[in-house]
């Protein structure tokens, strides 16, 4: 059975949430799950050895750019790209007529969709449980999961020496945007306290981005360089299998968090600036929101607020 999953949302973050739905349909169809997913989801650089996804299709739209599926020629376009897998089932994540005519005349003969035309107050996670458990009786409850070969988690520790012995920490310290991002001095604050604790090795996951890279040697330059080992160079692909390594994480609301707790890597997440839900889940995320806050979301602009001392307190809770 030929089965495509449609969830346009955005990022990285969006697609891991989506896995337990995806999951879900794999188990009661007993088929792999095609995904038809943005192109800045980066769905094939973690879900490449996820057994319960079978082929990833990117949505490339961008008018600015007038990418390949933009405008008239770009739903023709797609609908000849999904036309040419002979889907027999598509479930769709949104309310969108357009993907609702897709569907139909790339000769999808079972069509599952969110209502037309409802997409305000559309919930990230309580809709689609809500949409699977009216369309199709499904109870999903799992958190996200990521599959990894444990000869990828083999090569990593021998690759970047990593000591088991030793308490193996992901710092995330990169965001999307500047009110996600942690101050370097915060994450200096945590380091040194748990390192008076532990021997600990430190993984630095960010990007490129010159406020990230800002961060990352703001802790490079630190007295605790020598803990440090930066990944801004390597691919997601790559990391994986450090991050799988961890014993835990500390992330800023980033890919990151999302990629971690999905591996089974028991997550803080650093809620500045987004609604808690993106970073409470999974029951692999323990939040930390900013001090004097009994709520976080957009605006919030809490990242200098982020007390050092829970986060702290949280790890050592945690590993112990």
């Amino acid at each position: 059975m030929r089965i495509l999953a449609v969830q346009n949302r955005m990022g990285i973050g969006d697609t891991v949430i989506f896995l337990p739905f995806i999951k879900a349909l794999s188990k009661k169809f007993n088929s792999p799950v095609s995904l038809l997913v943005k192109k800045n989801s980066k769905a094939d650089q973690y879900l490449y050895q996820t057994d319960y996804i079978d082929k990833i299709l990117f949505l490339e739209r961008d008018k600015e750019n007038n990418k390949r599926h933009d405008g008239l020629l770009g739903t023709l376009n797609l609908i000849k790209d999904i036309k040419k897998y002979n889907f027999d089932k598509i479930v769709i994540f949104n309310s969108s007529l357009r993907f609702n005519l897709i569907a139909k005349f790339s000769g999808i003969k079972e069509i599952y969709q969110y209502p037309l035309f409802k997409k305000s107050k559309q919930h990230i996670t309580d809709t689609p449980k809500k949409f699977l458990k009216n369309k199709l009786n499904l109870e999903v409850t799992e958190d996200p999961e990521i599959e990894i070969k444990d000869v990828k988690i083999t090569e990593s520790i021998d690759k970047f020496q990593i000591n088991k012995n030793e308490t193996n920490i992901l710092l995330g310290i990169g965001g999307s945007g500047s009110t996600k991002r942690i101050p370097a001095r915060i994450f200096l604050n945590v380091i040194e306290k748990i390192s008076k604790k532990k021997t600990c090795k430190f993984f630095l996951a960010t990007g490129q981005n010159k406020e990230e890279q800002i961060i990352l040697n703001q802790i490079l330059q630190s007295k605790f360089k020598n803990l440090c080992i930066p990944l801004d160079n390597l691919s997601i692909k790559e990391i994986l299998p450090i991050i799988k390594n961890c014993n835990i994480s500390v992330c800023n609301d980033s890919s990151f968090s999302h990629l971690s707790a999905a591996l089974g890597v028991k997550t803080i997440t650093l809620m500045a600036d987004t609604p808690l839900i993106y970073g409470n889940y999974s029951s692999r995320m323990f939040p930390i929101i900013p001090d004097e806050e009994e709520i976080v979301t957009h605006n919030t602009l809490g990242k200098d607020k982020i007390n050092p001392q829970k986060i702290f307190d949280k790890i050592i809770k945690i590993i112990n």
